[in-house]
């Protein structure tokens, strides 16, 4: 699970909530009714809601619990494991043969993994395998753009949505002031106003904001991943050495998690 999101989320919540109830004990949590109002929820959300919906296909709308999904879990494959893949793979190439690969192209999960594999393995041409490969990865971060750029339209209108509802509230207090009783009610006619423009800034930093930013660190990270897969596959074509294969695929990842790595491989005697 994406536990850095989660808590996050629940520690901005709890701090919002205690600020409401006066920042610091004694809490008074009888001054968060301050903070509801059904207008103004059927007004931010409703409206942001209905303007997301017309501005993306109903597809990429309705795609919105599996964001959800891929944004809380963690990638199933790792730098490490592909790399460790991929070595194991050019040494068997390097043994007995690309077409000895096919039936480590069945054991994948992955089916872009699978494909690279099949890609050589049927003696394609290596820059029409590598054109293959890096055209699926670049049509794949266009989806993963256009589902987070939902969240950042959403993130736009919330706040936009929220000062529209300000405006309504201000409207109608201004409409329903009695020259003769004076101001008396002004106060909690504004507050009522404002309360719109707090929910759509809350919407767009709390919950749009951050979906957004999740879902482009999983394509950043899926694409590494295939990046490693592409490059790796293409040295196994080339018939590079294993040992030479991991030098090259560890500069994909971070300096500390290439020493690891390094020394994980000391003993297994690549050739």
């Amino acid at each position: 699970m994406n536990i850095a999101y989660l808590i996050g989320l629940v520690v901005a919540i709890i701090v919002m909530v205690l600020g409401m109830a006066n920042g610091f004990p004694p809490y008074e949590f009888e001054k968060l009714g301050n903070f509801v109002d059904g207008p103004s929820v059927m007004i931010v959300i409703g409206c942001s809601i209905a303007i997301v919906l017309a501005s993306f296909p109903l597809k990429t709308f309705l795609s919105i619990p599996k964001h959800f999904a891929v944004m809380l879990k963690n990638p199933k494959q790792k730098p490490e494991t592909i790399i460790d893949a991929l070595v194991d793979l050019a040494q068997i190439a390097r043994k007995d043969g690309l077409l000895a690969l096919e039936e480590k192209a069945g054991e994948q999960e992955d089916p872009f993994f699978k494909q690279a594999i099949m890609l050589i393995v049927d003696a394609n041409d290596p820059d029409r395998v590598r054109a293959t490969l890096e055209n699926d990865i670049e049509c794949m971060s266009d989806r993963h753009n256009a589902a987070a750029a939902l969240y950042d339209k959403a993130s736009a209108v919330s706040p936009a949505f929220g000062m529209v509802g300000t405006l309504i509230g201000l409207i109608n207090m201004l409409k329903n002031m009695d020259p003769t009783s004076g101001s008396s009610n002004i106060g909690a006619d504004m507050s009522v106003a404002l309360i719109t423009t707090l929910y759509g800034c809350i919407l767009a930093h709390m919950v749009f904001g951050p979906v957004a930013n999740n879902l482009r660190i999983r394509d950043s990270e899926e694409v590494l991943n295939k990046m490693i897969i592409v490059e790796g596959i293409t040295c196994i074509q080339a018939g590079e050495n294993p040992k030479m294969l991991r030098e090259k695929l560890l500069t994909f990842v971070a300096q500390k998690q290439r020493e690891k790595l390094a020394n994980s491989a000391g003993g297994s005697g690549e050739a």
